[in-house]
C-alpha cells in the first residue's frame, strides 16, 4: 500500500522572524488546499530567545541580556515558554485538523504528532519515552508553570530520557490546520538561557538554575559520541516517516511563495509591535 505523501523541508540557519513567518506560511498554504502536510526542519542564526505568544516581556525576559548576549528575540505564534535555541534542531508540523486519524484533542494530537520525535531518539540509540505528570502536584505544575522558562519542566507527552527532558515543543491550531513544533537539544547553555530571564529574587534564579540540570538534558550529555544536526536529520526524518506511516518529499518552495514569507515575516515577525505587544 503507498504511503501518503507529505512535504519535506530543510531550511537550514535562517533569521528568527523567517523561521516563525514559514511556520505560519505553511500553516495558511495547507488550510487553503495549496500544499499537502509539511514536516519542516530548521536552525536559527543568530541563536535565538523565542517566547510563547501569551508571555509577557515587561514581567519575565530580561531584553538587556539578550541583547548583550548577541541573541535574536522573536514570538511564537504557539504557546509555551521561552526557548533558547543555539545548538539544536527545530522542528515543525504542519498537518489539518481533520487528518485521518488525528485525534481532535491538543494532548492527544500532540502525542501522535510527537511520536516522530519520539522514534527520532529512539534512532540515536536513546531510550526516550513520553513524560506523563502521575501526581497531583505535577500536574499542577503544568497549569500554572512556576516559571517562564520551557526546560524547566517537562509537559503532558513531551519526550525525556532518564527522568530528564530531552525536547520542548508548542502548538496551535488555527484555519482547521494544527501547527506543531519545538526544540531537540543537542547541547543546552543553562547559564546563557537563565541570563534572558526576569526572576523575583536572585535566590530563585540560582535555584532555577541548579534545578536545569536535574530536568532537562541535552542528547550530548547522553551518547559517547557527540552527533551533528545533520546526524539528527536523518535519525528524526525516518521517525517522522515511520511514526506516521508517510513518505517525505523534499519540496522548495516557489518565488512566489518565498515573497509570501517575506512580507509577512516584515508585517508581524520582525516587527516590535508583535515581538513586545504584551
Amino acid at each position: 500500500m503507498e504511503k501518503t505523501k507529505w512535504y519535506f523541508i530543510n531550511s537550514g540557519a535562517c533569521s528568527p522572524s523567517y523561521n516563525m513567518a514559514l511556520d505560519e506560511a505553511l500553516l495558511d498554504w495547507h488550510s487553503e488546499g495549496l500544499i499537502p502536510p509539511v514536516v519542516r526542519f530548521y536552525e536559527w542564526n543568530p541563536a535565538t530567545l523565542s517566547i510563547g505568544y501569551f508571555q509577557s516581556v515587561e514581567k519575565e525576559i530580561d531584553m538587556e541580556a539578550v541583547e548583550r548576549l548577541g541573541l535574536g528575540f522573536v514570538r511564537r505564534p504557539t504557546g509555551g515558554r521561552g526557548v533558547l535555541h543555539e545548538h539544536e534542531l527545530t522542528y515543525s508540523v504542519i498537518v489539518s485538523e481533520s487528518y485521518p486519524d488525528m485525534p481532535a484533542t491538543v494532548t492527544e494530537a500532540y502525542r501522535v504528532i510527537s511520536e516522530g520525535i519520539l522514534l527520532g531518539f529512539q534512532n540515536l540509540g536513546l531510550e526516550a519515552y513520553f513524560s506523563i505528570p502521575n501526581t497531583v502536584e505535577k500536574k499542577q505544575d503544568l497549569k500554572k508553570p512556576r516559571t517562564a522558562v520551557c526546560f524547566d519542566t517537562p509537559s503532558w507527552y513531551e519526550l525525556v530520557v532518564e527522568g530528564k527532558k530531552v525536547a520542548g515543543s508548542a502548538q496551535t491550531r488555527q484555519k482547521g490546520v494544527i501547527l506543531q513544533h519545538g526544540a531537540i537539544l543537542l547541547d543546552l547553555d543553562e547559564e546563557k538561557l537563565i541570563q534572558t530571564f526576569k526572576f523575583s529574587s536572585d535566590e530563585l534564579r540560582k535555584r532555577v538554575k541548579n534545578s536545569l540540570s536535574q530536568k532537562a538534558v541535552a542528547i550530548n550529555k547522553l551518547i559517547q559520541k557527540p552527533v551533528t544536526v545533520d546526524e539528527c536529520k536523518v535519525a528524526f526524518k525516518k521517525g517522522f516517516e515511520d511514526a506516521l506511516q508517510i513518505d517525505l518529499v523534499e519540496f522548495t518552495l516557489t518565488e512566489e511563495q518565498e515573497n509570501y514569507v517575506k512580507d509577512l515575516e516584515n508585517r508581524r515577525y520582525a516587527n516590535d509591535e508583535w515581538n513586545y505587544k504584551k
